[in-house]
C-alpha cells in the first residue's frame, strides 16, 4: 500500500527517548521530552488517537465525582491543568456551563456545597462560580430536561475540548520542538542486552518496512496494550492493567434545547452521567465495565447503551430511544488492575496515573486522564532522564502553546484549527472549488481534507472522517456517506490509484457499520452493528 507520509526512519536508528503509544499520555511525553532538547522518537501502532484518547467525553474537568470519593490532592492538580489546558490549547478546550438538576431539597444543599469547595480548589485557575437555579431559571436555561418535581439546580463550571484534534495538535507541536512521530509504526518486540532494553523492532504497517530502532530509554504509554510491551520484555510479567469500558451515544441537540451541559450526579449503580453540547449534537455517557480483553475497535454491548438511554430518560422531558442513536462509540480505559483476580467492580481500581521502571531503560505510564496528560508527561520524562542517565534539563510545558492556540474572534467552525484556519481559507480562496462541503447537513469541506493530508498526518479516509473531522463520532450513516468523495479528494492529491480508493472506501464502511445503531425490524431486539 501507499504511505502518504514519509517518515524517514533508518535501520539502526539511535534516540534518546523513544515512546510507544501515540494517545494523550504518549504525545503529551513526546512533546515535553524534545521541548527538553532530547532525540525523541513516537511510534503508534494505528493513527494518533485511535483509541481512548480519541473517545471520551469530550471534558477538560477536575473530577466531581472524585471529590466525592474524597480524592482531594487528585482533583486539585485536574484542576490546575485545566486551567493550563485551556490557556495553551485556547481554540480548543472552552469554558462550559454544566447544569446539575434537582428533585429534592438535599440534593440541593448536598451539591452546593460540594461545589463550592470545588470552585476554591480551583483557585486562580477557577472557571467560574457554583450557584443554584430556580425551577423556573432552570427550565429557562435547559427547556429538554424533565420539570415534573424539579426544585432548581446547581450550576458549576468545567470545561470542553476536542480531544482526537488536541492530540493532532500535540503532535504537531512535538514536530515543531524536533521530534519524530509515526503512525502506523507497530513494536513486534524489544532489543535487549541481557535484562536492559536497548530500543525495538517496528514494522511499518502501510509498507512493511521494518526497522531496529536504539533508545537510551523506552517509554511504553500504550494504554490498554501496556501489558502486551512488558510480556515483550518478560513473558511471565504479570497483569497491570484491566480494561473498563466506556461507551457513548450521539443524538440530536434538541433532546436538551440548550447550551449548557446536564451533569446526572448519581445513577441508578452510583455513578455519574454527562449529556455535553458537542459539535451541534448531544453526545450522552459513560459507562463503566469492567471488561477481561481489549481491541483497538471495541464495541458497546446493549446492556449499555440501553443503561444510558434508560437514564436519559428519567432527566429528559422527551425520551430518547433506540431509534434516535446518530452513533455509539467504546473506549477503553487502562485502569490499574486489582489484587483480587475475581473483582469485578471498577469502582475498586485506581483513576491516578501509575509510572513504574519495568526494566532498565524499560519505564512504563498508565492510567490518568486527558486532563492531566501534561503532568504526567513531566514525571514521565523527569524519570526517564533520572533512569537513563540523559542530561537535566527543566520541563517546558506549563507555558507553552499548543500548535494552533488563538482565541477566536468570532463563532465559524474553523475557529477548532486555531491560527491554521486561516491557511484552510487561503486554500479555498486559490481554489474556490475547495469550498464544497463534503455532506448537506455538516460544514466541512474539500479544503478540509487537502489541509489534513498536507499537514495533518492523516494517511486513511477513517483519519480523516473519525478524527480529523469528527464525523463517524457523531454521526455514523453521514460518515459512511461522506466516504467516496474524501477517498477521491485524498487519492487525487496524493496520486493514488482507483485501487486504493476502492479499498478505502471500503475498508472504512465495514468499521462505520460498528458506530450505528440498528434494529432487526419492530418484533426483534435492536442490535449493534458490527
Amino acid at each position: 500500500m501507499q504511505r502518504i507520509h514519509n517518515h524517514n526512519l533508518v535501520d539502526k536508528s539511535e534516540w534518546d527517548v523513544i515512546i510507544i503509544g501515540g494517545g494523550a499520555t504518549g504525545l503529551g511525553t513526546a512533546l515535553d521530552s524534545a521541548s527538553r532538547g532530547l532525540k525523541t522518537l513516537l511510534i503508534e501502532q494505528a493513527d494518533f488517537a485511535k483509541g481512548t484518547s480519541s473517545r471520551s467525553t469530550k471534558l477538560v474537568h477536575g473530577g466531581v465525582r472524585y471529590l466525592a470519593q474524597g480524592d482531594v490532592a487528585l482533583v486539585r492538580h485536574a484542576l490546575k491543568e485545566r486551567g493550563l489546558m485551556q490557556k495553551n490549547a485556547a481554540h480548543l478546550v472552552h469554558k462550559e456551563e454544566f447544569i446539575i438538576p434537582c428533585y429534592d431539597w438535599f440534593s440541593v444543599a448536598k451539591y452546593l456545597i460540594g461545589l463550592k469547595l470545588y470552585d476554591w480548589l480551583a483557585g486562580s485557575f477557577s472557571f467560574g462560580v457554583s450557584k443554584y437555579f430556580s425551577k423556573k431559571e432552570t427550565l429557562k436555561i435547559m427547556p429538554g430536561v424533565k420539570a415534573e418535581g424539579l426544585k432548581g439546580a446547581i450550576r458549576y463550571f468545567d470545561g470542553r475540548f476536542d480531544d482526537a484534534r488536541l492530540a493532532i495538535n500535540i503532535a504537531q507541536t512535538a514536530k515543531e520542538y524536533g521530534a519524530t512521530l509515526v503512525n502506523y509504526m507497530k513494536v513486534n518486540n524489544l532489543i535487549k542486552d541481557g535484562a536492559q532494553v536497548k530500543g525495538v523492532i517496528a514494522t511499518d504497517t502501510i509498507t512493511n518496512e521494518t526497522f531496529n530502532l536504539y533508545g537510551k530509554v523506552v517509554i511504553n504509554a500504550t494504554g490498554v496494550f501496556v501489558d502486551e510491551i512488558l510480556q515483550m520484555n518478560d513473558s511471565k510479567a504479570k497483569k497491570t492493567v484491566r480494561p473498563s469500558q466506556g461507551v457513548h451515544i450521539v443524538l440530536k441537540r434538541d433532546f436538551l434545547n440548550s447550551d449548557s451541559a446536564l451533569m446526572i450526579p448519581q445513577t441508578s449503580d452510583g455513578r455519574v452521567l454527562f449529556a455535553v453540547q458537542w459539535h451541534n449534537h448531544l453526545l450522552v455517557g459513560t459507562t463503566d465495565t469492567p471488561l477481561n480483553e481489549h481491541s483497538l475497535e471495541p464495541r458497546a454491548l446493549k446492556e449499555e447503551t440501553d443503561f444510558i438511554l434508560n437514564t436519559a430518560s428519567i432527566y429528559f422531558k422527551t425520551k430518547p430511544t433506540e431509534n434516535d442513536i446518530l452513533s455509539v462509540f467504546s473506549g477503553l480505559r487502562p485502569l490499574a488492575a486489582p489484587t483480587d483476580s475475581n473483582s469485578n467492580s471498577t469502582k475498586e481500581i485506581s483513576r491516578d496515573h501509575k509510572l513504574m521502571v519495568s526494566a532498565k531503560g524499560l519505564i512504563t505510564i498508565t492510567g490518568g486522564k486527558w486532563t492531566t496528560y501534561r503532568r504526567m508527561a513531566e514525571e514521565t520524562i523527569d524519570l526517564a532522564i533520572k533512569e537513563s542517565g540523559l542530561p537535566f534539563v527543566v520541563c517546558q510545558t506549563e507555558k507553552l502553546p499548543i500548535h494552533g492556540c488563538e482565541n477566536a474572534i468570532d463563532n465559524k467552525y474553523l475557529n477548532i484549527y486555531g491560527s491554521d484556519r486561516n491557511h484552510i481559507e487561503s486554500l479555498i480562496k486559490e481554489n474556490p472549488q475547495l469550498a464544497q462541503k463534503l455532506h448537506p447537513n455538516f460544514p466541512y469541506t474539500h479544503a478540509e481534507v487537502i489541509w489534513s493530508v498536507r499537514n495533518e498526518m492523516a494517511e486513511t479516509v477513517e483519519d480523516i472522517l473519525s478524527r480529523r473531522l469528527r464525523v463517524l463520532i457523531i454521526e455514523a450513516k453521514a460518515a459512511i456517506e461522506m466516504a467516496p468523495t474524501v477517498a477521491a479528494i485524498m487519492a487525487s492529491e496524493i496520486g493514488a490509484d482507483k485501487q486504493w480508493e476502492e479499498e478505502q472506501v471500503r475498508s472504512f464502511v465495514n468499521l462505520a457499520e460498528g458506530y450505528t445503531y440498528k434494529t432487526k425490524n419492530k418484533e426483534e431486539e435492536p442490535v449493534l452493528a458490527g
